[in-house]
């Protein structure tokens, strides 16, 4: 099995980045070929710096090795060293709805956000998105329930080019998603009615990857719980169905063997149980952190690798999807007829009276 991911440079990676994607993508390489993108290409749809982007790409390939993906078991590479998925977005940009694309919660709440620009790139972003997988022609994509109207519409476009362009065959693959069944939605600590977020969430509300150990016992410590005293889940207590989650998560459990554990404890308790665990999960990858973090010449040249391979694999489905829609010379001449190479221009005769007739004008 085929098994991609994109994962955007921007911001600092926080807990519910962890559990809902990055915590998949290292599982993964147990089940298939995994294929991991830093998507530095999407990161430019909205206002950045320059300098601070190629920062963040060398955090998150950092965090990424830290976590436990293997390069020489998967592929991880720079979105920006792959030119097919640039021009792949373009060509199935005309099979992609325009309505559709307005109407894209991302798109309608970056929008509204942008001060200066709204631009073209983030209108086209999903188009970009479905084409770092189709590029690839993956299978399964692990993403965190946010994702999911992107993965429905990536899906579409495929169908779409087939019934178009692949007169009976699969030319590319629709993929299935995959969400975790626990961890896949984390919410803000201080506002548990709104998803943990590095942009829109609360800096006391997000616990961050990289934290130190005694931020994030304080953050969990004074997270939003609920009136009442029990440890349980339900809709009229989104505190604690939260650290519930979360727990449940860190200890790859099921939620009700969260709520048995802690049935009799006072949210106190189960606060610093919960502080306690995350301190624990992190703390590996935190401190791996900082020694592969410190030689970007050997996080470069992780990136480079993946880009000769990731190269290879996207190349020969663009050039399938190029040959399908009638795009650029086509790949097999027709049977007798040999490829002939265009006649010798005539020369060029003198230029103005004066000219002399071995000489060209230059």
């Amino acid at each position: 099995m085929r098994i991609f991911s994109g994962i955007q440079p921007t911001g600092r990676k926080h807990l519910g980045n962890y559990l809902g994607a990055i915590a998949q993508y290292v599982s993964s390489q147990e089940r298939g070929e995994g294929i991991f993108c830093i998507v530095d290409l999407h990161a430019i749809t909205v206002a950045y710096e320059p300098a601070e982007l190629r920062e963040r790409v060398y955090d998150t390939t950092a965090i990424l090795l830290a976590a436990g993906l293997d390069p020489a078991r998967c592929i991880l590479f720079r979105q920006s060293d792959a030119p097919a998925h640039t021009e792949l977005t373009w060509l199935l940009s005309g099979i992609t709805e325009l309505g559709r694309l307005q109407r894209m919660h991302q798109f309608r709440d970056k929008s509204v956000a942008q001060r200066e620009l709204v631009s073209a790139g983030l209108l086209l972003y999903p188009v970009l998105q479905a084409a770092d997988v189709l590029a690839y022609r993956a299978e399964e994509v692990p993403v965190g329930e946010d994702q999911r109207e992107h993965l429905e519409l990536m899906r579409d476009v495929a169908r779409r080019f087939n019934a178009r362009f692949g007169n009976g065959a699969e030319v590319l693959v629709v993929p299935e998603h995959r969400i975790p069944e626990v961890g896949a939605r984390i919410m803000d600590l201080q506002d548990p009615t709104s998803k943990m977020s590095t942009t829109g969430g609360s800096e006391q509300g997000t616990v961050y990857v990289l934290d130190a150990p005694g931020a994030i016992e304080k953050k969990l410590r004074s997270a939003v719980t609920d009136s009442g005293s029990e440890v349980r889940r339900a809709p009229e207590k989104p505190g604690v169905s939260n650290l519930i989650e979360i727990l449940a998560a860190v200890r790859a459990v099921d939620p009700a063997a969260v709520e048995s554990d802690f049935a009799e404890s006072r949210y106190g308790d189960f606060k610093v149980a919960v502080a306690s665990a995350v301190v624990d999960y992190l703390a590996p990858v935190r401190e791996r952190y900082e020694q592969l973090r410190a030689d970007e010449a050997m996080l470069e040249a992780i990136l480079a690798d993946g880009a000769v391979r990731a190269r290879e694999l996207s190349s020969q489905t663009l050039a399938d999807v190029r040959e399908r829609m009638g795009v650029g010379a086509p790949t097999q001449m027709s049977a007798g007829a040999p490829a002939r190479l265009p006649a010798d221009p005539p020369a060029r005769g003198p230029v103005g009276p004066s000219a002399p007739a071995d000489t060209v004008s230059r």
